[in-house]
């Protein structure tokens, strides 16, 4: 069995991508409000900062910041995942690790981490984050992709509405 290992930083700031398990999928739009439920549901019991967030049809990109004194991410990402799936059946095919698990094989298992260091990584994260729907050819523009924290980020003042460009004339070397 694999060790994964985690940097866990009390009141630190992370940057995630959490998968569905069908690449295909489109579950996260389509059931947006069921998301938004359990994102809602976990943030109430384990308190986090949402610094940045975007939904895409089979992803998640999240930027967290976690209360002084804490540092289980993992068990805010279990819990959410977990309270998504409760609204769905089982997958027609799971593994004999997803039936011992209880695992509705609907989410990937494991999740990518990044600890966030400085004030110029954050700002990388952010930026990845928001300019992920144009990089993947969901939508033109960052502003019109809807499920995006992007649109509260403007509303602050943070980001001019413009921002990001097109995928044509995007000149950021934000990787995946």
């Amino acid at each position: 069995m694999s060790q994964y290992r985690r940097n866990y930083v009390r009141g630190g700031t992370f940057f995630f991508t959490v998968k569905l398990a069908d690449p295909k999928s489109r579950l996260l739009v389509e059931r947006i409000d069921l998301l938004r439920e359990a994102y809602a549901y976990v943030q109430k019991r384990y308190p986090f900062e949402t610094v940045a967030v975007c939904v895409l049809p089979n992803h998640i990109h999240a930027v967290w910041t976690l209360p002084d004194g804490d540092d289980d991410y993992s068990l805010r990402w279990k819990l959410l995942k977990r309270r998504f799936s409760d609204y769905f059946p089982h997958a027609d095919s799971r593994s004999p690790s997803q039936l011992k698990r209880h695992e509705k094989g609907i989410w990937q298992r494991r999740f990518y981490e990044h600890t966030v260091f400085d004030d110029a990584d954050l700002r990388r994260c952010v930026d990845y984050v928001y300019f992920n729907p144009v990089k993947h050819k969901l939508t033109a523009n960052v502003r019109d992709w809807p499920f995006s924290s992007f649109h509260r980020d403007v509303a602050r003042g943070l980001f001019p509405a413009d921002w990001g460009g097109t995928y044509e004339s995007a000149v950021m070397n934000l990787g995946e």
